[in-house]
């Protein structure tokens, strides 16, 4: 299995930036999925977008992030992921109050157990077409991240608020103190 890890937290707090410059340095990524399927929904006119339908977008983003987990493991190893499938699982639960599916991620579907946290960064944080809601909105979803990504026994590390080449410094060297625990 890939080592999959997982960079999420605050909307807007430089995920996407991180990933984008790790793939420019060779490595492989994965675009996040609620991005993928609002650009998708807006080009189709559906309506499993977060601001008209957070369930059946919610929904999506899950069955997105599991088909993108089976398909990392055909890349390089490792692999990064803007977001996954427990964002879109803890998302799911927070609507509907079932939590199923964060259960299972918990017990089927694992990635490294290390997890970067981008943490809330008001300075850089801009609303634009696939992302509608506000700072505050965005910091709620940190503090719902934060706590489902620990109940679910992952060891959050929280990226520091530098420039991006420095924020990926940061995550390749822990990544490197714990090689050893990599899975093969």
């Amino acid at each position: 299995m890939p080592r999959m890890i997982i960079i999420s937290g605050c909307s807007g707090g430089g995920k996407s930036t991180i990933l984008a410059e790790l793939k420019s340095r060779g490595f492989s990524t994965i675009e996040e999925p609620g991005r993928r399927i609002v650009a998708e929904e807006l080009a189709s006119g559906g309506t499993a977008l977060p601001w008209v339908d957070l369930e059946a977008f919610a929904r999506r983003a899950i069955d997105m992030a599991l088909k993108d987990m089976a398909a990392a493991q055909h890349l390089p190893d490792p692999v990064f992921f803007d977001r996954s499938a427990i964002d879109a699982a803890s998302a799911l639960t927070a609507i509907t109050g079932d939590k199923r599916f964060l259960q299972a991620m918990k017990d089927q579907h694992r990635y490294h157990r290390r997890v970067f946290m981008a943490p809330p960064w008001p300075e850089i944080y801009v609303t634009d077409p696939e992302r509608r809601h506000g700072i505050s909105e965005a910091i709620a979803e940190y503090d719902r991240l934060q706590r489902d990504y620990s109940a679910l026994d992952y060891e959050v590390i929280q990226l520091p608020k530098l420039a991006v080449s420095h924020r990926v410094r940061f995550l390749l060297n822990e990544i490197e103190q714990v090689a050893e625990d990599l899975p093969d």
